[in-house]
């Protein structure tokens, strides 16, 4: 983005269908002045009315518009594309001229409203203090739980911004992924943790929690006590919503730890929580690489039938035992590819509550 400015008093229009720079309310914003580069994503939150406005606006700027897995649309032009998530719903822009077409275009005839550059106005707390946590593999057949953390403050919050840190599962290169997670740790002043659960630890904590909420939390925990022994003077926490906030609290008083907790539903549109989501991805996507080639099989995500199929090749080249140490036993998964004389299956709410398939 260009210059921020400083000690800048922020107009806000009366009414959100009349974009306008006369004041209903003066907020001021003080900032530090600095330069960054040029904004290649930008993502915001849309109503349904939004989007509709949106569609129509694209289709008259000459977008062409093809299919994507998740989105209401897919719209693109030149080296510029504007994808509508079914969740949220939400618009994520990509490419060359996104500054621009925020300004110029969204702002004015879309949102009615000035946000680009004034983050710290719309969402304060998000460049304050806190640790953002998140994980991945949870839904995963094969493979580890990787819980993560980072630590923001107002000027790397920014810096993130400003270079595209986004939730991991809106990033579908694991290149990408692996070129965000490098810049993080890179990033002065950020502090991070990882606590990587391989396939046979998390089988055996699974059996000793009973779902898959307690294990998070004790997760979450490790990630948090970690991150206060790198920066004891971080106050708050924040995470995905997955369970109650006291299975981290307990967790934490174990270890005689406290912090304030925060969950919200898509906390991943926090800086520190998509940074956290993109560190976790790209450690377990480095597992799955790193263990498959050992093996030679590939070792897909998720739980699709090409995951099955490899999970029964994995059974015919290692035996049955090979799932505990490769895969996580509770999915239905396991007990579809097993031989007869595997053990019996936990009980169907524990799958339930683990969000497997």
């Amino acid at each position: 983005m260009g210059c921020r400015v400083t000690n800048l008093l922020v107009r806000r229009g009366r009414d959100r269908e009349n974009f306008s720079p006369e004041p209903a309310s003066d907020v001021l914003l003080s900032s530090a002045a600095m330069t960054g580069p040029a904004l290649n994503t930008y993502s915001v939150p849309l109503t349904k009315t939004q989007v509709t406005a949106l569609r129509e606006l694209l289709e008259e700027g000459g977008f062409s518009f093809s299919p994507k897995p998740y989105t209401i649309f897919f719209a693109q032009k030149d080296k510029l594309s504007a994808a509508v998530y079914e969740k949220g719903p939400k618009l994520l822009l990509q490419g060359k001229g996104v500054e621009d077409f925020v300004r110029f275009e969204l702002e004015p005839k879309i949102l009615r409203e000035a946000r680009l550059g004034y983050e710290e106005v719309h969402s304060p707390e998000m460049f304050m203090p806190h640790f953002g946590i998140d994980e991945s593999g949870k839904g995963d057949f094969f493979g580890p739980l990787v819980i993560a953390g980072a630590f923001t403050d107002r000027e790397i919050a920014r810096r993130f911004l400003e270079n595209g840190i986004q939730d991991s599962k809106r990033i579908g290169s694991d290149a990408r992924i692996r070129a965000l997670a490098k810049m993080i740790r890179q990033t002065p002043g950020v502090a991070s943790d990882i606590v990587l659960i391989g396939p046979e630890r998390y089988n055996e904590l699974y059996r000793k929690f009973g779902n898959l909420n307690a294990l998070l939390g004790w997760g979450h925990a490790r990630v948090i006590e970690n991150l206060l022994a790198k920066r004891p003077d971080c106050a708050r926490a924040l995470s995905d919503k997955f369970a109650d906030a006291r299975v981290i609290e307990s967790a934490l008083l174990q270890h005689g730890q406290s912090i304030q907790l925060e969950q919200r539903t898509r906390a991943e549109s926090d800086p520190a929580v998509a940074a956290a989501s993109i560190l976790a991805r790209e450690a377990f996507i480095d597992w799955l690489e790193r263990t498959g080639k050992r093996l030679g099989l590939g070792l897909g995500r998720g739980v699709s039938a090409s995951v099955k199929e490899t999970a029964r090749q994995l059974v015919e080249k290692e035996g049955g035992e090979a799932l505990r140490r490769f895969a996580k036993v509770h999915f239905r998964t396991a007990h579809e590819v097993a031989p007869k004389d595997y053990p019996a299956p936990p009980p169907r709410r524990e799958w339930r509550k683990s969000g497997a398939s």
